[in-house]
């Protein structure tokens, strides 16, 4: 079969029809399967077959697709499909650890994977080391031979920190490491972390995959042997499975999510170079700048900036000014959505954090993060500009 483009594959890649030849995906809304004979059942228990399911937790015919879809998109041999972004992290990683394991992590990471990285895996027995996951020194000097995982966000959430993929991979591989990335801010569509030597990716599906506010999931991507013989077991035991109706609207986010993404990241760009310099703005900070630090990175990496920037209007008072003057932007704390979001990171997902940590990660008071939607991006750009007015 010729091998088809990304935006082929979105639409038609893991495509299972019933009997009836139906043109769009059928949700098959089942917890359970019906055996033929008791043989069968006994058979299928003890090893079932691609296309042979027991039990929705375990895997279904509408999840599968999304699964096959999703993996062809990303080059991956296979993934699974989970209950949301946040089960996606903590499952890739509790299901390779265990008690005495080292783990090296990017400091900087969304609220809710640093508390599963110093709360969670710690109380478990698990050693975490983190660095700056911009300063590859820091890397080469925290991973060991017994480091199990390292891990980072491809783009940080909400300073958009760009992490060089391939280096890190090579550091972490010479010393027996497996690489884990949240792939997040990269998005499918412009992701080559395994090409760059990603041994698993992991997406909130809840963001650009679904990009239409309406579920939470996300799915973890690897090898065949990492993800079934791995993975699937410590997810179908503990119950983080996605729901079949989840992984219906998934496959059907996927036929446009191309098209979205990339809408997104052009207004994105023209966005981040309308505000670049404003007089009531420390910084505007997007990787497809050349202001940015990580810029070349970014660019090498992915070849855009992505549909997210984040701008910094020196203090909190200027930045809820900003937020509560917007007519078109959302406060709210999603990204990837249709509709275009602003979020100040230090008040809310980030809030948990101490203040030195914040500051360390570029967290401030005045931060606002602004998740680029659909609108024309004239009128997002001048949404904002009115604001500052304001601010």
């Amino acid at each position: 079969m010729t091998e088809w483009n990304k935006r082929t594959k979105a639409v038609h890649a893991g495509t299972r029809r019933s009997q009836w030849g139906e043109v769009s995906e059928a949700i098959f809304l089942t917890q359970g399967f019906v055996y033929d004979t008791a043989e069968d059942a006994q058979q299928r228990f003890l090893k079932a077959g691609d296309d042979e399911f027991i039990y929705a937790r375990y895997g279904n015919p509408t999840t599968a697709m999304f699964e096959d879809r999703i993996a062809a998109i990303e080059g991956a041999e296979d993934a699974f499909a989970t209950a949301s972004g946040m089960a996606a992290v903590s499952g890739a990683l509790m299901s390779v650890l265990k008690a005495g394991d080292h783990v090296v992590s990017a400091r900087a990471l969304f609220g809710s994977c640093l508390y599963v990285l110093e709360e969670v895996l710690t109380r478990f027995g698990v050693e975490v080391t983190f660095v700056d996951g911009t300063d590859l020194d820091q890397w080469k000097a925290a991973l060991r031979p017994d480091t199990k995982i390292a891990f980072f966000e491809s783009i940080s959430n909400p300073a958009l920190e760009v992490a060089d993929i391939r280096a890190i991979a090579d550091l972490a591989h010479a010393q027996g490491a497996m690489v884990m990335v949240d792939n997040v801010f990269a998005t499918p569509v412009y992701s080559r972390a395994f090409e760059l030597g990603a041994d698993a990716v992991i997406y909130s599906a809840t963001k650009h995959i679904d990009g239409q506010g309406r579920a939470l999931a996300g799915v973890i991507l690897g090898s065949k042997e990492f993800i079934r013989g791995t993975v699937e077991p410590y997810m179908k035991h503990t119950g983080g499975s996605m729901s079949p109706f989840t992984a219906w609207m998934l496959v059907k986010g996927l036929e446009h999510m191309d098209l979205r993404v990339r809408a997104q990241t052009a207004s994105a760009l023209h966005i981040a170079k309308g505000l670049e310099g404003h007089p009531k703005l420390t910084r505007v900070i997007y990787p497809a700048l050349e202001s940015h630090p990580q810029h070349a990175v970014c660019m090498a990496q992915m070849g855009c900036g992505g549909t997210v920037l984040s701008i910094d209007t020196g203090s909190q008072e200027a930045s809820f000014r900003l937020l509560n003057a917007l007519e078109i932007f959302l406060i709210s704390n999603n990204l990837g959505d249709a509709k275009s979001i602003a979020t100040p990171p230090a008040s809310t997902t980030h809030q948990r954090l101490p203040d030195d940590q914040k500051a360390h990660l570029g967290i401030t008071p005045g931060l606002i993060r602004l998740s680029v939607g659909l609108e024309d991006a004239d009128d997002l750009l001048a949404d904002l500009l009115a604001a500052l007015d304001v601010a």
